[in-house]
């Protein structure tokens, strides 16, 4: 029960703990502080974003320290604690900290295995009848190759587990289907590639849809389209998400309801009959296909990044009444989720090299400039040196802005990051392509 917990410590004013260090972290606390009931954020271990934000400091405790973050808990009489990467989750923060009566926004290990085992999560689906590609799960190489050589290219090549983001190869020819697989069982994504996920390829395009849920109740938030490849025009290697905007016009209201009714209540349902009190987040990547379809790709057990930074500026209701609405298993009874008119759109900075090998220690400057145009700069890899913010990851800003329409997202978005500078600094000038032109974004 990933939301339960002693709740005597978030009636009216609330100190509440961040763990994680990304984009996505920093932007649940900077959400979190908009609302008065919360006096204080703790990040662990947060990055240089979160330590220049009023009323939040980092902890330097490593996110797998589940005890030092208990007792931290414990001591500072903290009623809320959100969990953001998806490594702490699969390894259980969640049940460790509501055994000690912590109140905790995020999945017990049962529940994340959504996440972090995708050939759990595809018997899942099969289970529930949700749409989804067809799959094989293979635990070694050679009968892998094999049944490459019977189904032919294209076709998708994941990791079972958890890879960062990293481990789903869309194989257009044979031959690299068949060296994603050599690659994943030989020890190119460790334990995580023991086993591979072999699923047809669906065409279309994707989207995410974020929801929250108490275990009962799931409502999603407004759907995102996320760009993931390092290369303009949806080109090059995978990466954990250069840039995404949030309404996507391609999910429809009818199509949403499809999602909720198709996808999402009967994911829950799911869990359920497996005994699992899933409370926190639900992600659905989808594939929308030419016929407008909602098809699963995967599941995730945490908000998506960079997704989150283009979703909660547009959300009117505060952060934590929507969390503590989940742990006090009361979803149902809250006011449909506000949001504000518009669209929002985030542009990610990676270091030069992501998303292999990258340097690190770049001072940054423009920041201050860049968010003086109205933008919200998010730190992902960052960190402060001094009093200088040097650059400390592969993503190291995710700058979003809001506009009235697509394009005045976009356009803002672009602006604030031309203020921006560091050595070796990369971003893709095309994120938004697809629904320039599109609308408002209501």
């Amino acid at each position: 029960m990933g939301c339960a917990g002693d709740l005597s410590g978030v009636i009216g004013t609330v100190k509440a703990l961040v763990v994680g260090s990304g984009g996505r972290e920093h932007a649940l606390a900077w959400r979190l502080l908009q609302s008065k009931r919360i006096t204080e954020i703790i990040c662990v271990p947060g990055n240089g974003g979160t330590a220049a934000l009023e009323r939040c400091r980092n902890l330097p405790l490593a996110v797998d320290d589940f005890e030092g973050i208990a007792r931290f808990a414990l001591v500072n009489n903290i009623g809320l604690v959100v969990v953001g990467p998806e490594q702490p989750l699969a390894e259980g923060i969640a049940d460790y900290l509501t055994e000690r009566n912590i109140t905790v926004f995020g999945p017990t290990k049962a529940g994340a295995q959504i996440e972090s085992s995708k050939a759990w999560s595809k018997d899942l689906m099969r289970e529930a009848g949700i749409p989804t590609a067809e799959a094989e799960v293979f635990s070694e190489a050679e009968s892998a190759i094999k049944y490459l050589q019977t189904k032919g290219a294209p076709i998708v090549v994941k990791a079972d587990g958890l890879a960062a983001g990293k481990g789903v190869t869309v194989a257009a020819t044979l031959s690299e289907a068949i060296s994603a697989v050599e690659a994943a069982f030989g020890g190119q994504f460790g334990a995580a590639g023991q086993r591979v996920v072999i699923e047809e390829y669906l065409s279309g395009q994707e989207a995410s849809v974020l929801a929250v849920t108490d275990g009962l109740t799931i409502r999603p938030l407004a759907p995102a389209q996320d760009h993931k490849q390092i290369g303009e025009g949806d080109t090059g290697a995978n990466t954990g998400g250069m840039g995404a905007y949030a309404p996507t016009p391609v999910i429809t209201a009818d199509l949403m309801e499809r999602i909720q009714t198709e996808v999402l209540q009967p994911a829950i349902e799911a869990l359920q009959q497996r005994g699992i009190d899933y409370r926190g987040i639900l992600y659905a990547g989808l594939m929308i296909t030419p016929q407008g379809d909602p098809k699963v790709v995967e599941f995730n057990c945490r908000f998506g990044d960079p997704e989150i930074q283009a979703v909660l500026p547009l959300l009117e209701t505060p952060l934590e009444e929507v969390m503590l609405a989940c742990a006090q298993q009361r979803l149902g009874t809250l006011p449909p989720l506000a949001w504000r008119s518009g669209a929002a759109a985030c542009i990610v900075l990676a270091a030069q090299g992501y998303p292999g090998s990258y340097s690190k220690g770049m001072p940054i400057t423009g920041i201050d400039q860049a968010e003086s145009t109205g933008a919200y700069v998010f730190h992902a890899g960052t960190k402060k040196q001094g009093e200088q913010t040097v650059a400390n990851g592969g993503r190291v800003l995710g700058v979003t802005a809001i506009g009235d329409t697509f394009e005045a997202a976009i356009s803002n978005a672009y602006n604030a990051v031309s203020c921006i500078e560091f050595e070796g600094a990369y971003y893709r000038r095309d994120i938004g392509y697809r629904v320039k032109g599109t609308g408002s974004g209501n």
